[in-house]
């Protein structure tokens, strides 16, 4: 669902933006030439222009609300702060998971001057 909010929110701000593009400016040096505009119903699709722009406004505005309520809660893990915790684990975990090496027994010294006493 959120994914449908977002992608409906990018389509609604692509066509606002062409509505805006395509709007009459009212004020300014361009004006002094917008007497030829109304001409053929120019005002009429002037005002349906602003009516969409305002709608779309709108409609903007309610997706992104609906969109932050559609979001997940869980917070998302990025492939660096899980290896980190592999890493975190691997170090924390006891000894006894390694492959534990065979350790060779020394022999005291004593037992090793009577086994040689013995043998001669």
């Amino acid at each position: 669902m959120y994914t449908l909010c977002i992608v409906l929110v990018l389509i609604a701000s692509v066509l606002m933006v062409l509505a805006v593009l395509v709007q009459n400016p009212k004020s300014g040096m361009a004006s002094n030439f917008g007497a030829s505009n109304q001409v053929m119903g120019v005002r009429q699709t002037a005002d349906f222009l602003e009516k969409a722009t305002w709608g779309l406004a709108v409609a903007i505005f309610a997706l992104s609300l609906f969109a932050t309520l559609a979001m997940d809660t869980k917070p998302a893990q990025s492939p660096v702060a899980a290896e980190a915790a592999a890493l975190v684990e691997d170090i924390a975990a006891p000894a006894e998971a390694e492959v534990a090496v065979p350790q060779a027994e020394v022999p005291a010294a004593e037992t090793v001057e009577t086994e040689a006493a013995a043998q001669n």
